[in-house]
């Protein structure tokens, strides 16, 4: 594949680019993408005497995503899917892009959305009396604070937590501890949770004891958004039904409906939404199966539905086993995406290591894994929740392994003596602010000539 080249499709060019299509291949230059409306050409094949449209991409209204045309007169891949001649797909960051309908002969390109233009931002300060951050239910400052709804009052997670067991099993709902309004949903607030933490510093009296503390921390279980109560109205994008049949669509999870496994989920039980599949999953403590990623602490069904052998069908939402299940069961092809902040040049460059080494990225990461769960590693920089708590058996999702992974190739790549590098790469300084250099986000020429795998020199960052 012949370099490429972008044109406007009656859209006015910006004099920055919001996205970039930028080739696997670092010999070949980045299609930089200034228009909300733009056709991409290129010589097909190094013989052709003219340039052809191969796809047309538009800016979408949300964030990081965009729609992609192909324009060319046959199937391109994306994702690895085949998107046939005048087909249309929606892309995201991330997305890797063939244009052709094999690899062979044809370059790989992947979808990248530029960051934002930094804004001046100003520090707003606002005075706030600590009665008004209290909870009320243990008449003290909150820790770790959670958000009722409707009612929008806030409590400690751990009296929260504690409050809905006992309501649980006395009543039918669980009532707000301060108003009495039947909960429908409660959650974590961390806009909340950074004013509890500027109060305390604000007057260190109002600290509590350690000890009481860990009786919070051992009674809080609310991770995630929590749904109290089993019904819950599907959204509808495209048509609302007549008022009589609203009430019969209901997003239940299966165990509402009948019982499985030995249970049937109570009438106004707890459940999560998974977040992959926005189906329901009955919240139940005390479980072997989690329901929570130890990474982000977000809520995935898989792991739950697969241990009573629920699949997916047209009226159950449920995630495959695949998409959330233990480390040690986990596998890993190639570099992720976000592996050494994105930058492409060091992906590239750590994959000639493990390629001259004579290994694949899964013995590698498999490797570095066994030091990590020996804890011969530094765990302090891991972009990771429970960091210390993680180990070979932990349940994480699919976004958490890419970025264990990517930290695991950071200490493989650090630890490489220089002469173990490819020359080019040798060759090259190492960056003042190390993997933390923000540069290597919007400059390309920083981000190839400056070693950016190794400890910042320069600034407050420390590894």
């Amino acid at each position: 594949m012949t370099a490429e080249t972008g044109q406007s499709s009656g859209s006015k060019p910006s004099d920055d680019a919001w996205a970039k299509l930028v080739p696997l291949d670092t010999r070949f230059s980045d299609i930089e993408i200034r228009c909300n409306d733009m056709v991409i050409c290129s010589e097909i094949k190094p013989s052709s005497l003219g340039r052809h449209e191969w796809c047309r991409i538009t800016k979408n209204l949300g964030p990081d995503s965009a729609t992609l045309h192909n324009k060319s007169s046959d199937a391109i891949l994306v994702d690895e899917a085949i998107i046939p001649k005048d087909g249309v797909v929606d892309i995201v960051s991330g997305s890797e892009i063939v244009p052709g309908p094999g690899g062979q002969g044809y370059l790989m390109y992947r979808f990248t959305v530029m960051p934002a233009p930094e804004s001046r931002t100003q520090l707003l300060k606002i005075s706030i009396d600590p009665d008004n951050a209290k909870c009320s239910i243990c008449l003290n400052v909150w820790h770790d604070v959670v958000t009722a709804a409707p009612c929008l009052h806030n409590f400690c997670n751990g009296c929260f937590s504690e409050w809905m067991r006992r309501s649980e099993a006395k009543h039918q709902h669980v009532l707000c501890p301060q108003c009495r309004t039947t909960v429908q949903f409660v959650g974590r607030n961390h806009f909340l949770q950074n004013i509890q933490e500027d109060v305390l510093k604000a007057d260190t009296t109002l600290r509590r004891p350690a000890e009481d503390i860990a009786v919070l921390d051992s009674s809080a279980s609310i991770q995630s958004n929590l749904i109290i109560g089993s019904k819950r109205k599907r959204r509808l994008s495209t048509l609302t039904p007549p008022p009589e049949e609203r009430d019969s669509l209901r997003l239940q999870c299966p165990q509402c409906v009948a019982t499985i496994g030995g249970y049937q989920c109570e009438r106004h039980g707890a459940h999560l939404q998974c977040h992959l599949c926005r189906g329901m999953v009955p919240f139940r403590t005390n479980l072997q199966v989690p329901l929570h990623c130890m990474g982000c602490d977000r809520p995935f069904c898989g792991a739950y539905w697969s241990s009573v052998n629920v699949t997916h069908s047209e009226s159950t939402p449920v995630c495959s086993r695949e998409t959330f299940r233990p480390i040690s069961e986990r596998t890993v092809t190639r570099i992720p995406f976000t592996t050494h902040e994105m930058n492409r040049h060091e992906q590239d460059i750590t994959q000639r290591c493990v390629a001259e080494m004579g290994k694949t990225v899964q013995e590698v990461a498999a490797e570095w894994f066994r030091r990590f769960n020996d804890r011969e590693i530094d765990r302090s920089r891991m972009p990771l929740n429970h960091a210390e708590m993680i180990t070979a058996s932990t349940h994480v999702c699919n976004d958490c392994y890419d970025k264990l992974v990517g930290f695991l190739l950071y200490w493989f790549r650090i630890t490489l003596p220089r002469d173990h590098l490819p020359a080019d790469a040798a060759a090259r300084e190492d960056c003042w602010y190390g993997n933390a250099c923000r540069t290597q986000h919007h400059n390309e020429e920083h981000a190839r000539k400056r070693n950016h795998v190794c400890r910042p020199t320069r600034g407050n960052h420390h590894l």
